[in-house]
């Protein structure tokens, strides 16, 4: 795989990015609080704090308020890509080592969420089928 340079990358994709990530850098952006977007969405704060964490995603009719209110497309906000937001100044400079360990951790943090959700069902089943 060849890798691009750290100032030619998309620093909000998927590979360097989590939709959360995207979530509270756009709100920030606006200068919005959680408290005020998670009123203005129609949600509870603890609802925005987990979209925001990754622990859990919005529904389609949130996601499109969601892009709405934070001035960004919905293809941004799910993937990474378009043109809808400039990275932070200084991702830019940030050194490849730096960056490298980054997207692991990302990466990382979205496969607990994942296999988290994954235990979660299969407990589900396991009590189901003992109570049969």
């Amino acid at each position: 795989m060849i890798e691009e340079p750290a100032t030619e990358r998309n620093w909000y994709s998927n590979d360097t990015a989590t939709f959360g990530d995207r979530l509270a850098d756009a709100r920030v952006a606006v200068g919005m609080s959680q408290e005020d977007l998670a009123r203005r969405v129609g949600v509870k704060i603890s609802t925005l704090r987990n979209w925001e964490n990754d622990m859990a995603e919005p529904r389609a009719n949130k996601l499109s308020m969601l892009s709405g209110l934070l001035n960004v497309s919905l293809r941004w906000l799910l993937t990474g890509e378009g043109e809808d937001f400039s990275p932070p100044g200084d991702a830019v400079e940030m050194p490849e080592d730096i960056m490298k360990i980054l997207t692991e951790l990302r990466q990382t943090q979205s496969d607990l969420v994942r296999m988290a959700n994954k235990v979660g069902r299969l407990e589900k089943q396991l009590k189901l089928s003992w109570k049969n």
